[in-house]
């Protein structure tokens, strides 16, 4: 087996908590990959980080809700998933721009 990571990193435009969060969970199932663990964080006074642990690597999202915008990462050794992932946020509602 070949170690290969496969990244897609980008922002959208929306920043509250409940929402990213269901943003994220919703765009995993949809792409089958497992979920191993999750975890959150609410800053003070504002302020949303949530992690899901993946069988294939990670998802992290960071909340930027001053500038209303939300970077998403994610890392995934499934290349067609890590597609399928991409795929669905470009067709959302929510995609804002791709980072480099």
């Amino acid at each position: 087996m070949k170690a290969e990571l496969f990244n897609y990193k980008c922002w959208i435009s929306i920043s509250e908590p409940e929402e990213v969060k269901a943003f994220g969970a919703d765009l995993l199932q949809k792409t089958d990959f497992e979920i191993l663990g999750f975890v959150e964080h609410h800053f003070q006074p504002f302020g949303y980080t949530c992690i899901w642990l993946l069988a294939e690597s990670h998802l992290a999202i960071h909340t930027f809700p001053e500038e209303s915008k939300t970077y998403l990462e994610l890392t995934s050794c499934v290349e067609q998933k890590r597609v399928a992932f991409e795929n669905l946020v470009l067709g959302s509602d929510h995609f804002l721009i791709a980072q480099g």
